[in-house]
């Protein structure tokens, strides 16, 4: 689908028609497409990426979900990276042009480039809006219940830009970039958003009574796009206050848009307050591709072969990439089944406050998807 609202950039002179190009609404038919198996290119990543992998592939197979995956490897830990494997991801996304992909970890030890697998490939489709749908799940209390709040993070620029170097000895000058051009971008695709989803409110998260110029630019890029909106009501919040506000009452909260540093913390904020990262889906758009994934990044390295990892977000994020595909049917039918187990709490993995395994939970929410399936 082309972007959401095309026409009003044009007319405001604003931004480019393309910038949520591959950004699809809901209410698209499902019946087109499930003719035909979809194609989709997967990444397990690091970590407990492959046993979660695993456990989606088993739910669409139990499904009959139309779709054939194309598996890559791509990891700087097991030193399976290369720019040839990277080209093969890539090349794999310009036909496909979706992917399911675990945590690609990225070593804090400095091997001669600043830029890791994961940001070079996010560079590379240039999916500069990272979406994170943080609601509570029914069923599982936490100390915040009926939380839905969305983050938008732009992910292309600020301070993972990989732009470092020693400029005297002992003294290390790392830079943050922010542009009028992708600053506009990342606000107009939250507006549109929010206008698509029914969402009353947009956040613009910030710092920029300290960073005048950086933070001060993409401050003022948001209030520009904003008088686009007038249905849309607006406000601003520095980064620090939004945190302690996300702890007291983050019901306050709709939708927030913030440049990348600023994201990567609040998402993870944000996914604790409604059980971790074990349970909340994530997901990156560019004009062109759409990559679904884990809206916490975190490999969970240290459950690795053990069959105690929740796949509950890596479903909920397979669920979403149905609904994109126009797979409405088998979309819903996964979600629901997850959220039927969730809400059971008969079966819930250790981050949750149980005893079940990896396997336990993934038979379960096979189980709910045909109550009599392997009977």
């Amino acid at each position: 689908m082309a972007a959401l609202s095309a026409g009003r950039a044009a007319a405001a002179g604003l931004l480019r028609a393309q910038s949520l190009g591959v950004w699809r609404g809901l209410g698209t038919s499902a019946a087109l497409l499930q003719q035909a198996q979809a194609k989709v290119t997967m990444l397990p990543g690091d970590g407990v990426g492959p046993e979660l992998m695993h456990a989606v592939k088993e739910v669409f197979k139990a499904g009959g979900v139309p779709v054939v995956f194309d598996e890559h490897h791509l990891s700087e830990v097991q030193n399976t990276a290369s720019e040839e494997k990277l080209d093969r991801v890539v090349d794999s996304m310009k036909e496909s042009k979706v992917a399911l992909i675990g945590k690609i970890h990225t070593p804090m030890e400095y091997k001669g480039d600043l830029a890791s697998y994961d940001m070079r490939l996010r560079r590379k489709l240039d999916l500069f809006a990272n979406v994170v749908h943080v609601k509570s799940l029914p069923g599982y209390q936490t100390r915040h219940n009926n939380l839905d709040l969305v983050i938008i993070r732009e992910q292309t620029e600020g301070e993972y830009s990989s732009l470092e170097h020693e400029s005297v000895k002992g003294v290390i000058e790392c830079l943050k970039i922010i542009t009028r051009a992708k600053s506009q971008r990342i606000a107009k695709f939250a507006f549109d958003y929010a206008t698509k989803k029914g969402r009353a409110k947009v956040t613009a998260v910030h710092k920029a009574n300290i960073m005048k110029l950086g933070d001060g630019l993409f401050l003022q890029c948001c209030k520009e796009v904003a008088e686009l909106y007038p249905k849309i009501k607006f406000d601003t919040m520095i980064i620090d206050n939004c945190c302690m506000q996300l702890v007291q009452n983050p019901y306050q909260f709709d939708v927030l848009v913030m440049p990348n540093l600023y994201g990567n913390i609040v998402d993870n904020l944000a996914a604790g307050l409604v059980g971790g990262a074990g349970v909340v889906p994530g997901e990156s758009y560019s004009a062109e591709y759409a990559v679904f994934e884990l809206g916490a990044r975190h490999p969970f390295a240290q459950a690795v072969g053990r069959n105690i990892a929740n796949p509950t977000a890596m479903l909920l994020s397979a669920s979403n990439m149905l609904r994109h595909l126009n797979l409405e049917y088998h979309s819903n039918m996964i979600s629901d089944a997850v959220k039927k187990v969730i809400k059971g709490g008969k079966v819930r993995t250790r981050d949750l406050g149980g005893y079940s395994t990896t396997s336990d939970f993934v038979k379960s929410v096979i189980d709910n998807l045909h109550p009599h399936y392997g009977a």
